[in-house]
């Protein structure tokens, strides 16, 4: 009987490198990718360096590093800064911000999203100037989606920020917060047309010196807006933005607001626009509890019992003559005696009750409250007729 075992067939070598030859070529193909995107990080940030220049903010950076192979693309700018020349209304004014390090990540699978990392501190100086501010904070971060094109969702967040003037005599607090976020995002329109704006800006232990006492507190604050009038999202000067904003009739939609200061708790919804000549206008209603804190800050009880210096007065409460005032008392006193001092040193109760009158009762979180009109006028703020504040001009 013939044999009949046969022997085994050899199968072809080259199929066992199939795999291995596929994997080369895929993290050969992917390896190209990776560098030629981190090539295009330099010329798109060129690009839109250039583009933000024409606008008066010129960016720049001492040293640009790009890492994160193979899966993600890390730019680190050491020595960064950024210039802004002409962004107010002082046609000249210009400032320059320095910063250590800003770090940017974005996944090579979603170059759209960036997140970015900045490391303290800051300083900020007018132009050929030593610096004259410092800021610093524990951690701050930012998200910007929609990039490479125009972003249509941000966010920036500070954890412990602090901002101190520097002097001779060594640094001095202007403002401390223990956290504070920024968001915005694209609601209507398109960023090449009628783009609408909303924000929320929320502060925690936030407290503010030098611009009015008020703030000087810490407070807590979450305030919601809406911003329509603009015409595209092209880069161009802040002021130049604003009287595009105004000749289109733009506004900002305060949607809502809440401030909290101790027993003070402030909410607050209403419209706000620009003048022609650059000026905040409009009102917002406000429902307020605890009025009677703010009374002491804005210094009206002071002002009657030391007497009214007319410049104060303007600030406060404009078109009243102090000799008004002081002859008012002196009359009191003459037709009886002692009582225009004990008015004066019941002031504070006095205006309290004043500005409760201006508005209706309410209530607010379970509160007793009152609810008033808080009016925008050519820039100044107007508690009833109180002028509580001046906003500068925009442009």
């Amino acid at each position: 009987m013939p044999d009949m075992t046969h022997a085994p067939r050899r199968r072809p070598l080259w199929r066992l490198f199939i795999m291995p030859v596929l994997l080369l070529v895929a993290a050969s193909a992917w390896s190209a990718f990776w560098f030629y995107a981190a090539a295009e990080v330099g010329v798109r940030a060129d690009a839109w360096r250039a583009q933000e220049a024409k606008s008066g903010r010129v960016y720049d950076c001492g040293k640009r590093t790009v890492a994160g192979f193979p899966f993600r693309l890390e730019v680190r700018c050491d020595d960064a800064s950024v210039s802004l020349v002409s962004q107010t209304a002082a046609a000249q004014s210009s400032f320059t911000a320095r910063l250590g390090e800003i770090l940017v990540v974005a996944q090579i699978y979603d170059p759209k999203l960036l997140i970015a990392e900045f490391k303290a501190p800051a300083t900020i100086a007018d132009r050929g100037e030593l610096p004259s501010m410092t800021v610093n904070w524990s951690k701050a971060r930012s998200s910007v989606v929609g990039l490479p094109a125009v972003p249509r969702r941000a966010a920036i967040v500070f954890d412990d920020p602090a901002i101190d003037r520097i002097n001779a005599s060594g640094p001095t607090p202007l403002a401390r917060a223990s956290h504070v976020e920024l968001h915005g995002r694209l609601a209507d329109g398109s960023p090449t047309e009628n783009p609408v704006i909303e924000t929320v800006l929320q502060i925690a232990g936030g407290s503010v010196r030098e611009v009015h006492p008020l703030l000087s507190a810490p407070f807590d604050a979450d305030v919601r807006t809406r911003l329509t009038g603009l015409r595209d999202f092209s880069p161009k000067p802040w002021p130049e933005r604003f009287r595009e904003l105004q000749a289109a009739g733009g506004h900002v939609e305060i949607a809502q607001s809440r401030i909290q200061q101790g027993d003070l708790i402030a909410v607050a919804a209403g419209t706000l626009s620009l003048t022609a000549a650059g000026r905040i206008a409009g009102e917002l209603q406000m429902t307020v509890a605890g009025i009677e804190k703010v009374i002491p800050a804005l210094g009206i009880e002071k002002m009657l019992e030391e007497g009214v210096p007319q410049a104060t007065l303007d600030r406060v409460a404009p078109g009243v003559k102090t000799q008004d005032i002081n002859n008012l008392f002196g009359a009191l006193d003459r037709a009886i005696p002692g009582l225009g001092k004990v008015i004066k040193q019941n002031s504070n109760a006095g205006v309290a009750a004043g500005i409760n009158s201006l508005g209706t009762e309410a209530v607010l979180e379970g509160r007793k409250a009152r609810s008033f009109p808080l009016r925008f006028v050519d820039g100044a703020v107007l508690l009833g007729p109180l002028k509580v504040a001046q906003v500068p001009p925009l442009f």
